[in-house]
Formats: structure tokens, sequence, C-alpha cells
């Protein structure tokens, strides 16, 4: 009697365990939003649609650095960038976002619709899904709980969606010279370190039975 209550409860324990909750917390996606993006997909990468939606192909894994869920949501939910990004406004009034935000409980939100573009990832938007992690600083490096939430959300979207490459936003440049990469502007580029090689690593571990296509080398510099 004992052992078949041990074996209901483990079992019970492996069910919860591989179960996950995610939360829906939307951020504006109005009309103007909708504009802002098609008008991005057309003017960045030269594709013309009715509609901001993306076939999705790649998940970009990236940190907020802001050390709060309500003020990273803060940041993503207006549909135009504030003044505080005066390194991207130029380029588009589009504000930055991603699809997925997960807290530092390993709490997964769920921002917009996973197949609207999010504009979190130059030359590569068209076509990826972008999880933001809350942190990322020294003070507050990424969690355990973290860690699991993202392993757990990219074998969801991978069961979803034909997902070919699972990046860190570190390597996004790495796809300069792909088919892929569609971002017209030779300059428009900015340097990341998220979400850090390590938990990039660790990912990458526990989601290899998924197969993921290798990240391409990093593109010689021919201009000398």
């Amino acid at each position: 009697m004992k052992q078949l209550l041990l074996i209901i409860i483990t079992l019970i324990f492996l069910s919860c365990s591989a179960s996950k909750v995610i939360v829906d917390k939307p951020i504006v996606f109005n009309e103007e939003r909708t504009e802002l993006t098609r008008t991005y997909l057309l003017e960045r990468y030269g594709l013309e649609q009715e509609s901001p939606v993306i076939s999705p192909k790649m998940i970009v894994l990236h940190w907020t650095v802001i050390p709060s869920l309500e003020e990273a949501f803060e940041a993503f939910d207006p549909a135009t960038l504030p003044n505080w990004r005066p390194d991207i406004e130029n380029v588009s009034g589009l504000n930055v976002s991603s699809q997925f935000m997960v807290d530092r409980d390993g709490t997964i939100y769920s921002l917009m619709p996973e197949t609207n573009m999010a504009r979190h990832v130059i030359g590569l938007n068209h076509c990826a899904i972008g999880v933001e992690n809350v942190g990322g600083t020294k003070e507050l490096p990424l969690t355990r709980a973290q860690l699991k939430a993202n392993i757990w959300l990219v074998e969801y979207l991978t069961n979803k969606y034909p997902i070919e490459y699972l990046i860190g936003h570190y390597e996004y440049t790495n796809f300069e010279d792909h088919p892929l990469w569609l971002e017209k502007d030779k300059t428009y580029r900015t340097v990341k370190t998220d979400p850090g090689k390590d938990f990039m690593k660790k990912v990458r571990k526990a989601t290899k039975n998924l197969n993921f296509k290798p990240v391409p080398k990093k593109p010689e510099n021919n201009d000398n």
C-alpha cells in the first residue's frame, strides 16, 4: 500500500512539474503599434504585409537589465519608443518589446501574440520570438527558476512552430550573411551580451534533444 501511495505521489509530482502556466499580461498592440510594425517590416526588411504577422524560425533569449517585472513591462507597454532610447529612435519610432517575459520567480508572461512581430533583435525580428528575462545585472543575475522556465518555454514553442535556431541576443550578428538576415542598414548594430554565455550553455544542454541548427560562425570583416 505504501509503495502504491509513493508511486501515485511521484506521478502527481512529475505531472505538475511538467506543466507550466503562461500568464497573459498584454502590452499595448493597438492600431498605432500595428502600423509602426508594418512600416518597420517594410523599411527595415523590404517586407510589405497587410498585418504584422511573422513565421517563427528562431527563439532569441534576452535579459532586461531592468530590475523588476513591472518596470520592464512599463518600458515595453507604449506603442512608441520613449525618449530614453535615442540610440535607436532614428531608425524607427516603434517601441522595443518581446513576445514573452520571464520574472525572477520563473513565472512566464505573454506580452503579445506569439506570431506578431516584436522589436527585440536587429535583422531577425521578422522570424524571431523573443523571451525577456527580468534582471541580468551583477546584483540581479538570472535565477535557476528563470532557467527552468526558459527551458520549458523553448520546448513549448518548438512543439508549436518550425523553430530552427535557438540563440542568445549576443549572437545575433552571426547571422549577417545568413538568408534569414534582412536588415538593410549595414551601420545599424548594437553590442549585446544578454542573456550571458553560461545561461545559454545551460539552456542548450537541456534542449539538445530538439536538434537546433548550429549558430553560424560570425562573418569575417572584409573592410580592411
